[in-house]
């Protein structure tokens, strides 16, 4: 369980469980490999490479690596984005 600071100022947490911060992204070839098999158990789902937080308040993502715990990227909504 961690928390971390957002660049916004908001307090981010993965303590409860479930949260909305915590997000599970898998690449196509990484949920591809998990689906081969004819039944999926959920406890033998592995852990994406990447652990991803999204602020609730800012709605900036967070990249990090599982082993150091650092984010690796992040991303930030731009402001003035014309549709």
């Amino acid at each position: 369980m961690a928390s971390m600071i957002c660049s916004c100022g908001d307090r981010l947490t993965d303590n409860s469980v479930p949260n909305d911060i915590q997000l599970w992204v898998y690449t196509d070839k990484e949920w591809d490999s998990i689906c081969t098999v004819d039944t999926i158990e959920t406890w033998k789902i592995p852990q994406p490479t990447y652990d991803v937080w999204r602020c609730p308040k800012c709605e900036r993502i967070y990249v990090f690596d599982w082993e150091s715990g650092k984010p690796l990227k992040v991303y930030a909504l731009e402001e003035d984005v014309e549709e």
